[in-house]
């Protein structure tokens, strides 16, 4: 009954929300201070790695090693030799092709990483992060049958790869099956409960079915993992705001801009709960 009520109540916030969900990217403004920790450990990896292959360069191993590093801290070019030098030292490197992709992604050449993903599939048709990344070429290109079945293909070959559930779990979302992409959001918590992109993403196809309660209790689960989460946050406005809580919805509009200046669903957020129309440009 009171799912009910409430989604009759609130339809024109669950169109909102299929709005968003067209519209959102997988992730995320501002940097965390794990992310922040994470490049400066990089930064030492690199020092330490190189060592390495100055006695050692002919260590397929260690290239890898190095180029991930190097990906880590977005010098995109070195990383990409490292990666060609692990793949020229040993051809059968899958993993290294699967990594020399992800840089091909960052440098916005879809097509060689959808070739270096190719490669890696067919060394090892088992590999996970594989199937994961091609499908999100193919997802965020708009192929979702491709994506679809590499997702699955994923699943498949790794059960318990929870990037694999999540991705999924976009796909369903963006052909407007809410339920089933819940349920591939729930399973990618329950597998990694640390990430915070699964409990945004599941907030989202709740927030389109209209039960707010259970999107702001995402949004806020979202914004407790990672704080510099500023979609997460603007979300979690809009559901409390939708909720009568004007106060919850201002602080969580707030953050989302101090994290992202002028995001404008954050923007146009704040203007409803003031009665006014949101700024242009």
């Amino acid at each position: 009954m009171a799912l009910k009520r409430q989604g009759r109540a609130l339809a024109p916030a669950a169109a909102l929300a299929v709005a968003l969900l067209a519209a959102a990217c997988q992730n995320q403004a501002g940097m965390s201070p794990a992310q922040i920790a994470a490049q400066s450990a990089a930064r030492d990896n690199i020092q330490s790695i190189t060592e390495v292959i100055n006695a050692n360069p002919n260590d397929p191993q260690a290239y890898n090693m190095r180029g991930s590093a190097y990906g880590k801290v977005g010098q995109n070019d070195k990383a990409l030799a490292d990666f060609t030098t692990a793949i020229q030292l040993k051809p059968d490197f899958y993993q290294a092709y699967s990594n020399r992709a992800l840089i091909y992604r960052a440098m916005n050449q879809p097509q060689a990483a959808l070739n270096d993903y190719a490669y890696a599939i067919k060394i090892n048709p088992q590999y996970s992060p594989a199937y994961v990344g091609r499908g999100n070429i193919y997802r965020l290109n708009g192929q979702l049958d491709l994506a679809l079945n590499d997702f699955n293909a994923a699943i498949a070959a790794d059960p318990n790869d929870s990037r694999a559930f999540h991705n999924r779990g976009l796909v369903y979302q963006q052909q407007g099956n809410l339920a089933k992409a819940i349920d591939d959001f729930s399973r990618a918590i329950s597998l990694d409960p640390t990430a915070a992109a699964p409990y945004n993403a599941r907030g989202m196809a709740y927030m389109a079915q209209g039960q707010m309660e259970s999107a702001e209790d995402d949004f806020t689960v979202a914004v407790s993992i990672d704080k510099y989460y500023a979609e997460a946050w603007a979300n979690r406005g809009i559901a409390a705001s939708e909720l009568g809580n004007a106060e919850k919805a201002r602080t969580s509009f707030r953050a989302a801009l101090n994290l992202k200046p002028g995001y404008q669903p954050a923007v146009q957020g704040l203007a409803k709960l003031n009665g006014g129309a949101a700024p242009q440009g």
